[in-house]
């Protein structure tokens, strides 16, 4: 361990260097109220962010740390989140821009979103709290400017630590705060089994997202607060014994119907969006929904392996088999079912859907198209023959957002109209409509729901490129590069910050070396995420990373499903 006047030091002399030459600055270096250890550097310039990582460690029992009792994994992980928001705003506050080349003269952190989620750039141990944060060292071109690296090292970073990490006025209690907003979501959530309820949205929230690109919420006096609907009005603990008032979405199928622009997709992104734990002043922080609810819609062109989509869909023409369906390039029906039979493997327990994007011929045919159509011409049984099964044979819930498809009132136990971002209980006269109308002609054939395994071929999943090398990296939110492969994971609704979508590419590198050809795809991602509870993210890669974040174990499994070198075999009880 070496003083900061070494560091300083060795700074000055890089003054015109090559680039390269700053990995003379590796080591670990005790300032005054922190340790950094500068502990990989980039070798260019034009490196991304990830590539370097600078690690600042501060005593928990500092006198003016920013800690608190982490006494359960809940405080741990809103702890982390809280400290690495905090790093986040002060780097963009204190440090400059555009002071070099490509990525140089840089300081930041992976920006958080609106949930509370387990990050790999705060890391707590007993004693120490390690944020891992990127310093774009500064060049012209390769030329090292060592002035500006000094006023970096020593002036903006030391600035940063104290803003983010120690306690300035009111901190402490924004803090707690922040903890509690984490609890109080997981304890609600806690109570939904229990009540029969798969989702829960309390009076007063603010749903309207600021668009349709963004999940900041609208700043707006036009935002209408939500309120429940009396007959849909539930009442839940929080952990101190107050109670919240909000609507409950219980078990079974529900319909969320009204006329465009009125809130019926706002509601449902709510909901699926509820699997996360939101930051205080999202206008989301006490709307939660059970933890195994998929967002499942049609996505044309994707790729499918050994999938059973023989519930929906059987005797193609020339034969083919759908109870081992492979395809390269999925049809819009076809991709909605093996979405959906993916999720039921995964252990799914609630469905959301969107009509918007769901095929058509997937969800429904109306009565007129079943007099033109025989039943025998047609191999698609749509989700309307099979919705009620999946709840009343497996536990499988189905919230539905339609605006257009009548048919859905004859199945739905509960019917929320939505207008003008109010909802309303319209079951009864929905049902009242159902009754007077010529009803369609149940295609509920054979619906019953074969067990089958698919055990994952552990060489399919390869994250080499041609040149022999490991490539890993995500170049948005739903474009994982994986080896020689591009991930489109495009429909996969909820995932929420780029650090999650790279974190799944590690971990599907992690399974392939779990796989071993026996071990099926459920169980093997679940000794994957259960890896990950025991010895945090860090176990996903060699490498120190500061920028994964945690996932589901459901987006993980979706992802090796759509790698398309995937493979595995499948096996029927």
């Amino acid at each position: 361990m070496s003083s900061p006047d070494v560091l300083r030091n060795k700074i000055r002399n890089l003054e015109g260097e090559d680039y390269g030459s700053y990995q003379a600055l590796l080591g670990t270096f005790e300032f005054p109220d922190y340790t950094l250890i500068i502990h990989q550097i980039p070798k260019d310039p034009y490196a991304p962010s990830h590539t370097g990582i600078y690690r600042i460690r501060v005593r928990r029992d500092h006198s003016r740390v920013l800690n608190a009792k982490t006494g359960t994994k809940a405080r741990q992980v809103a702890l982390r989140d809280f400290l690495a928001r905090r790093f986040f705003l002060a780097s963009r506050d204190l440090s400059a821009e555009g002071r070099g080349t490509g990525n140089s003269g840089k300081i930041t952190i992976h920006q958080p979103g609106q949930t509370i989620l387990e990050r790999s750039s705060v890391v707590l141990e007993k004693d120490i709290i390690e944020v891992r944060c990127f310093l774009g060292l500064p060049a012209r071109g390769r030329i090292i400017q060592a002035k500006t690296a000094e006023t970096m090292i020593f002036e903006e970073l030391p600035a940063i630590v104290d803003r983010s990490l120690f306690r300035h006025g009111e901190d402490a209690q924004k803090l707690e705060d922040h903890l509690a907003t984490h609890e109080n979501a997981g304890f609600l959530r806690e109570q939904l089994p229990a009540r029969r309820l798969v989702a829960f949205i309390a009076n007063g929230a603010r749903l309207p997202r600021a668009s349709g690109t963004s999940d900041e919420p609208l700043q707006s006096d036009t935002v209408v607060p939500f309120m429940a609907p009396p007959s849909m009005e539930v009442e839940l603990r929080l952990p101190d014994g107050q109670t919240i008032q909000g609507m409950g979405i219980s078990e079974g199928i529900t319909l969320i119907v009204g006329g465009g622009y009125h809130g019926k997709s706002t509601l449902l992104k709510a909901i699926e969006s509820g699997v996360y734990n939101h930051v205080s002043g999202d206008g989301r922080e006490r709307c939660v929904t059970i933890e195994a609810a998929v967002k499942v819609r049609s996505y044309s062109g994707r790729y499918v392996v050994k999938t059973d989509i023989s519930p929906f869909i059987r005797n193609l023409p020339f034969q083919k088999d759908t109870s081992e369906f492979s395809t390269v390039n999925a049809s819009g029906s076809t991709s909605q079912a093996a979405s959906v039979m993916e999720a039921v493997e995964m252990g799914v327990q609630a469905l959301l859907m969107d009509e918007d994007t769901c095929a058509t011929n997937f969800m429904v045919r109306d009565r007129k198209m079943q007099e033109l159509v025989r039943k025998e011409d047609e191999p698609i049984t749509t989700f309307i023959d099979r919705v009620s099964f999946f709840y009343e044979k497996n536990r499988i819930s189905t919230i539905l957002v339609s605006g257009g498809v009548g048919d859905y009132f004859d199945v739905a136990d509960r019917i929320v109209q939505m207008k003008a971002y109010r909802p309303m209980d319209v079951t009864v006269r929905g049902k009242e409509i159902a009754g007077k109308s010529t009803h369609r002609v149940s295609e509920d054939q054979d619906h019953a729901i074969r067990k089958t395994k698919r055990y994952p071929v552990g060489n399919s999943i390869n994250s080499k490129n041609h040149y022999g090398k490991q490539r890993i990296t995500a170049s948005d939110l739903h474009r994982l590069h994986f080896g020689e492969q591009i991930v489109d994971l495009s429909d996969l609704e909820q995932l929420i910050e780029i650090s999650q979508t790279k974190a799944i590419g590690f971990a599907m590198e992690y399974a392939r070396r779990l796989a071993d050809g026996k071990i099926a795809l459920k169980d093997l991602v679940n000794r994957v995420m259960d890896d990950v509870e025991e010895q945090g993210l860090d176990v996903l890669s060699d490498r120190l990373s500061g920028d994964f974040s945690k996932f589901r174990h459901f987006e993980l499994a979706f992802a090796l499903n759509r790698l398309r070198t995937f493979e595995v075999i499948q096996e029927r009880e």
